[in-house]
């Protein structure tokens, strides 16, 4: 990448029309030092590269060649799930952990509890999430959270009939999420 940088110099300073002695006195670079730096023979600095890049009125990056940063935005579809809800994958590639965004209609208010391998963590977003794990019977509001091994038997739905939102982590088993919070005051 930095082999580049001289050939890239001279482009600019023809581009512009300019002469080393012009440069030079612009920049207060010596025309020795800016004639080494375009034909490779001095290493750039950004000692030497900051003044050049106010000079010519384009980013260091652009001197250097720095590679663009690609859009790191997950752009994943939403998917319709058996039980009538959608699902959104947060993550591009398999692993250890998953991330969803649930949307979870009412399924009626007969629990048909389930048990798995792993182990879950949901926050809800918006709505009420009615959540059956074991002999609890819980509903949570948004900015709750519950999380469990998922071989105790559970089932969760809307508490109403609104859909409720949810941020789902899915771990394989024995894995458990590490959430950080303040412990409650006394």
């Amino acid at each position: 990448m930095l082999d580049e940088v001289g050939p890239r110099l001279k482009r600019l300073r023809a581009q512009r029309g300019l002469t080393l002695a012009a440069l030079a006195e612009t920049t207060g670079i010596s025309k020795s030092t800016l004639s080494r730096l375009e034909s490779g023979q001095r290493r750039p600095s950004l000692e030497l590269l900051l003044p050049l890049a106010g000079a010519y009125g384009v980013p260091l990056d652009d001197l250097v060649g720095a590679p663009e940063v690609g859009d790191p935005r997950v752009r994943l579809s939403p998917r319709p799930h058996a039980n009538g809800g959608t699902f959104v994958p947060l993550t591009r590639s398999p692993g250890p952990l998953q991330a969803y965004k649930l949307v979870i209609p009412n399924r009626g208010t007969e629990p048909d509890l389930r048990s798995h391998e792993g182990y879950e963590w949901l926050y809800v977003l918006d709505g009420r999430l009615r959540l059956v794990l074991g002999a609890h019977d819980l509903v949570l509001g948004p900015g709750e959270v519950a999380e469990w091994d998922t071989k105790v038997p559970h089932w969760f739905s809307s508490a109403d009939q609104r859909p409720v939102e949810v941020l789902s982590l899915f771990g394989r088993q024995g894995e458990r999420m590490h959430v950080r919070a303040k412990p409650k005051a006394a």
